[in-house]
Formats: C-alpha cells, structure tokens, sequence
C-alpha cells in the first residue's frame, strides 16, 4: 500500500500483525474513554496561523539534557517491541541513531540491554517499571549503567495494570491465547516467517538476563499483574536517586502536585502521560493535563509529554501547550511493524517535514519559538 503519511502505518500494521499483538498496542484501559480523548483533545487544539514573517531559516534541532536532538522527539518505552519486527528493539534504536534522537528501551523488552545498547553507536535511555523484586531493579540499573547508559526513564504509573478488555478475547491473556495466538499467526505468514521464525528467541530479555533462566510470553499479562508493586511510595524511591548518577525522568505525571513531588525527589524531567490511556481510564488526556502541569513546574525541570500523538502537527501542539519535547509509541510501532527499521526512519522523516509546514505556516523558525501564542486561548480549556 501507499504510505503517504503517519496515519498510513496504521493501516498497513492492521494488515501485518496477529490480532492479539495488534490488539495489545492500539487497546486503552477500560471502555477506552482516556484512549480517544488523547487524540480528541489535542486535535482540538487550534494554532494561530500567521503570514510574512520570514521563517527562512527554520531548524527543528534542540537539546534534552545536554544532548543535541535533530527534532524534539524521543521513542517512547513500549513492550514486546520485538514480537512487532524482528528484534524490534535493535532495529528502532538504529533508526532512532540515523535520525538523530533518543530511543527508550523498556522494562519488558523481548531484547536485553546489552544486545540492544551493542549495536547502537549513541547511548539509549532505559525505562524503568516500580517491581516488587527490587533485586530484580537495582539489577536492572547496573546493567544499564555498565552498557553506557545514563538516562533513566521510571515509570510511575502502573503499580498494577489497568483493565485492558481486549486482551482476553484475542489473546493476549486468558485460557484460549495459546491456540488463538496460532491461529491469529497462520493468517499472517509475513510475521510468523519475519517474528515468528526469524526473530527468536521470543522472552523478556532483560528478565531472562537477570534470572538466569528463559522467561517466556506465555503469559506475560499475568507476568506484569504479579510483579508490579502498588504498595510503593516516593519515600521507597531515595535509593534509586541515590544509586543512580545520571539523568532521571519521572514517567506517568498527571496532576500538578505530583510534578512538585517530582522537583522534591530531584527528578530531571517529568513525562506527562496517562500510559497512552492505558491505565486508568476516565483520567485526563495529557493535553488537557499538561498546560497546568507546565505552569506550575516547568521553570524546576523538563517537561516532555506522550499518548495521543500520531502527527507532526501533534507535537507542534504539545509543545505549544507547555513540553519541551514528546515521547513517540504507537506511531513508532505501526511503522516498525511495517518495514522494520526503514519504516520507522521513514516516519520520523514525515513528521519532521509536518513540522516544517506548520512551522513555516506558524511563522516560527525554531522550536524553542513554539509556545502558547501560537496557539487560541480556548485551546487551553479543553
């Protein structure tokens, strides 16, 4: 099929992946309310369109913690990244290092940290989840830190996965997911030969890497239902502030409070994200969460912000509305499920250059020009 924009990886995904695996990334928590009213919400935000304002030296570069982007985008945390293309994960890190910006590598990755930060000349960031085995974490993090790793993203939204309605019926979980995930596959021979055969072995790498022993998929969902801790609290995680010397950001921000908590913790960013709606839904999308966020904390740290993004014009928005920068997840996947590496090069290609109109069309020639004047006053009040 044709890719003639961001959205045309979506399609070309649907085509592509089992039902459960494709079911997993586009599923929100719940009756998916939060999942829609990301992309509603910050679609409603209006820009200013302005004229004649000699926007001829337009450049998208920026800097993130002393490090130079070519664009205002990291690639967002995102599990079983190598069940979507063969080894996953390694394949969006070098397309993240050719283009110029950070990829993150997540907790439940199907590759471990070694393998991917081995074949990534720039250093990755590591997303970090709160577990109840914090052996298991404070593995996690030597690890990290030995590969070359110095920016840790902790996830703090998920002390326990929220309910995710579509995950039994096509399976992802539940007593049928062996052989519906069989099923589902002998549909779909592209991905049974690239992933299926190709792209072994199949575990959580990182997990695997500290046990000892292969941790399966078999039942991942059940997996991040028993090790998840609800009972932590921010006095819990002094020692990870202590341990780790580098760049923290806090993951899963949604209420100003929690922001200066954050700032209290001595966090170095904050990410304001409701998990892409993945966890509690009825919670507020984070364009509607983030100008007050903004407000209250952006002179303290950085602020970045996820879910709900699926354009270049949706990251012009979310820096209008107060971030620094955006963390890029189901966009990224389509395009890697899709043409593996190429795909995702070629997706940040399409948004840099929707950035660059609507910049032009904006009338600004930089990204650290974009703020809430380039947007309607009632954009605020969504």
């Amino acid at each position: 099929m044709i890719i003639a924009s961001p959205l045309d990886y979506r399609s070309a995904a649907q085509h592509r992946l089992p039902r459960f695996l494709l079911d997993y990334i586009e599923g929100g928590a719940g009756y998916e309310q939060t999942l829609r009213s990301n992309i509603d919400d910050l679609q409603r935000v209006n820009i200013k369109q302005r004229i004649l304002r000699n926007v001829g030296d337009l450049s998208l570069k920026t800097e993130l913690f002393g490090q130079q982007l070519a664009m205002p985008v990291a690639i967002a945390p995102i599990g079983l990244m190598g069940m979507c293309a063969r080894r996953g994960e390694v394949q969006t890190a070098k397309a993240a290092q050719a283009k110029g910006i950070p990829f993150t590598m997540s907790t439940v990755s199907v590759c471990s940290i070694e393998e991917v930060q081995s074949q990534s000349r720039q250093p990755i960031w590591f997303q970090l989840y709160v577990l109840k085995d914090r052996k298991f974490m404070k593995n996690a993090l030597e690890r990290a830190w030995a590969a070359g790793i110095r920016t840790l993203v902790f996830t703090v939204d998920m002390p326990t996965p929220g309910s995710r309605y579509r995950d039994p019926h096509s399976g992802m979980s539940g007593p049928y997911r062996y052989p519906k995930r069989i099923l589902q596959a002998m549909f779909k021979p592209g991905w049974a030969m690239d992933v299926g055969i190709m792209g072994r072995p199949h575990d959580l790498g990182n997990i695997s890497a500290y046990t000892g022993k292969v941790v399966g998929l078999e039942d991942y969902i059940g997996w991040l239902a028993n090790n998840f801790d609800p009972t932590i609290g921010w006095s819990d995680l002094e020692w990870i502030r202590e341990f780790w010397k580098g760049t923290i950001i806090i993951k899963g921000i949604l209420d100003p409070q929690d922001a200066r908590d954050a700032v209290s913790f001595g966090a170095n960013g904050i990410v304001v994200s409701n998990h892409g709606g993945r966890q509690l839904d009825g919670a507020a999308s984070s364009a509607r969460a983030l100008p007050a966020i903004a407000d209250t904390v952006g002179n303290d740290l950085t602020i970045l912000a996820d879910s709900g993004i699926r354009s270049g014009l949706d990251i012009v928005r979310m820096l209008a509305l107060g971030a620094k920068s955006v963390l890029l997840g189901r966009a990224t996947i389509y395009a890697l499920a899709t043409a593996g590496q190429s795909g995702v090069e070629n997706l940040l290609d399409m948004l840099a250059k929707e950035m660059r109109v609507a910049m032009t069309l904006m009338g600004v020639n930089s990204i650290q020009e974009i703020n809430r004047d380039n947007i309607f006053r009632d954009s605020l009040q969504l």
